[in-house]
This record gives C-alpha cells, structure tokens and sequence, in this order.
C-alpha cells in the first residue's frame, strides 16, 4: 500500500489518505434555523448566537512524529465579549499575532474522544493575517491534550481517519 491511501479499521476498505485535517462546521451549540434568527451570524470564521454567545474557529495541530505531518482539527472555541470584540477588531489587522492568547472554551465534541472534548479550557493564539487562530487546549490528562502536548503517529491518524470518516467530522483542507 502505498502512503497516500490506508486500509480502514472501521469498513477494511482502503480509502485515499489519510486526512490530516477534520473540520466541524458549527460550534455544537448552533442550529441550522439560526441563521434565519436576529442577532445571529456564521460564517467560516466567527459565529454569533443570539447576540450574546460568541465563537472564533480555530486550528488544534497535533504534531505526527514518524511523517512531520501535522494533524488539525478545525474546531469553535466560544469567548467572552470583550474578548470576541477584540479579535474581531485586529480581524484583518498587520501584526494581530501580538495580540496577548484570549481563554475560551472548546465548543465542540469531537467524535471519538472520551471524557468529551464539549467546554474544555483553552488559549486561543492569534496568527498572521490569513492564519485561522491557534487553539491550546488546557494542559490535562485529557486524551486530546495529551495528544495535542506529546505528538502522535500515522497509525494514530490513521486510527482517527477511521472514526471520523465513518461516524464524525468532516474531512478536507483547512484554510
């Protein structure tokens, strides 16, 4: 077999890959109805629920030793008005990465993990312009933030591609 494809553990079929990025579409807290609804906003970045709950997209990168890969899971992280403002206001602005990390919570369960990954804590980074925002989650026991702090292999990718491509997230580029 060659790199670009693997054999499934879920179906035993071999799929092209794997992906090294998975993406929700929403904070979990978003329903589709929403965004007929005053005071509410989603768009790829920024998502606004009822004028008063606020949510930035952001990349947690899990680094894969044995390639050099990096993994991402495209995720929302909730934060605080003030907070939202901010980001908001240095959006497009040369030198954003210097704002200081804003505290979020993660506002997303990612299939897969147990305990959940919905409302862990995390440092939101501010990159670039261009660069979705870097999400440091809170340094636990955390099966994630375990993976996040210490890295993992193609086989743990593999194992993730799996998961997600039978029961979870969407796969693709992110931007």
């Amino acid at each position: 077999m060659n790199t670009d494809e693997f054999a499934c553990g879920t179906c035993g079929s071999t799929h092209s890959g794997p992906p090294l990025s998975f993406a929700a579409p929403a904070p979990d807290f978003w329903q589709p109805q929403m965004a007929q609804s005053e005071g509410c906003l989603l768009d790829s970045d920024l998502c606004v629920i009822s004028g008063e709950r606020f949510f930035v997209r952001g990349l947690i990168e899990l680094p894969v030793w044995d390639t050099g890969d990096v993994f991402t899971y495209s995720m929302w992280v909730s934060l605080s008005r003030p907070n939202f403002t901010r980001a908001v206001d240095v959006w497009e602005q040369p030198g954003r990465e210097e704002e200081p990390p804003y505290f979020g919570w993660l506002s997303n369960a990612i299939p897969g993990y147990e305990p959940t990954t919905l409302n862990m804590k995390t440092m939101v980074h501010t990159r670039p312009v261009g660069q979705p925002p870097y999400i440091e989650l809170e340094p636990t026991g955390h099966p994630l933030a375990i993976e996040q702090r210490a890295g993992i292999f193609r086989s743990r990718v593999e194992e993730i591609a799996a998961y997600q491509l039978h029961h979870g997230l969407e796969s693709g580029q992110h931007r």
